[in-house]
């Protein structure tokens, strides 16, 4: 007995240590960041143009990465959500399940920068858009969709057999059941699959630099509403150069007087960015699940 209560106390302990291990890694990080650019940091930071011979700001590649995310999710979410839904509920288990899956994993481990460069064989020179955004949001479709895809699995296979169960007991159809016991009961699930792989698409800078290009935005003007003009900041078919690529390409050129400051700067916004989007998601996510449940 006194061994099974030391064991329960050995892994508790092991488990509150992990766990404000990894709270103290981000509030150091987000703390580096914070005092780094305190001193020169602005609201005028986040709206201004980029600039090589004073501080400038980030409001164009704010607006890219935003976008980016924007449209990658466009189309990663829709696909994510039905193949989970196929293979959580109609598919059954065979050899294409398992190739699937296989698949899946496969494509999940490959480094970002290989699919930088399929995405550039295919999105930037099959194609002949060149460096673009919709070749970056597609490429990074490519990375995504399978993890996006599998958390959807696992999130709609967690759903207790007993909701489907009464559902189909009343008289609903296979559809029915899935849209309104399952997925409201799956949602919390699925919403943590959409952030996983939205924040990846926030924090990917490898396959965005042979795809969505490296050109450092001006000035946008966003009354020019031509989707398909590339001058316009709706434009899928311009270059879209997002902050993590800005800060890879500021750290690495270190052209101008203040490459540190911007740097800095620039990561503590992707790291705020990163932390509102997660939390207004899972509020998010909470809100939909009541009103989906009627809860």
């Amino acid at each position: 007995m006194k061994r099974i209560l030391l064991a329960d106390r050995l892994a508790t302990a092991t488990l509150w240590a992990v766990a404000l291990f990894v709270v103290a890694v981000l509030v150091a990080i987000i703390a580096h960041f914070v005092l780094a650019s305190l001193p020169t940091f602005s609201l005028a930071f986040l709206f201004s143009d980029p600039s090589d011979t004073e501080i400038g700001g980030v409001g164009p590649i704010l607006w890219n990465s935003i976008y980016m995310l924007a449209l990658t999710m466009l189309f990663s979410t829709p696909l994510g959500i039905l193949g989970g839904i196929y293979m959580a509920e109609y598919a059954g288990e065979g050899r294409l399940t398992n190739v699937i899956r296989f698949s899946q994993e496969l494509i999940s481990s490959v480094p970002s920068i290989v699919v930088g460069l399929f995405g550039f064989a295919l999105f930037v020179s099959a194609t002949h858009w060149g460096f673009s955004a919709l070749g970056g949001a597609l490429t990074l479709m490519v990375f995504n969709l399978p993890l996006l895809l599998r958390l959807s699995e696992q999130a709609i296979r967690a759903v207790p057999a007993d909701e489907r169960a009464a559902s189909l007991a009343l008289g609903a159809t296979k559809w029915q059941t899935i849209r309104h016991a399952v997925l409201p009961v799956a949602i919390p699930g699925i919403v943590t699959g959409i952030v996983l792989t939205a924040g990846r698409v926030f924090g990917e800078a490898a396959a965005l630099l042979f795809t969505a290009g490296l050109a450092t935005p001006t000035h946008y003007n966003f009354a020019n509403l031509n989707l398909f003009d590339p001058q316009s900041p709706w434009s899928p078919l311009r270059p879209a150069t997002t902050l993590s690529v800005f800060i890879w390409k500021s750290n690495s050129e270190g052209l101008g007087n203040y490459v540190q400051q911007v740097a800095d700067m620039s990561a503590m916004v992707l790291v705020v960015m990163v932390l509102v989007f997660n939390l207004a998601s899972r509020w998010l996510g909470r809100a939909l699940q009541r009103r989906v449940s009627g809860l």
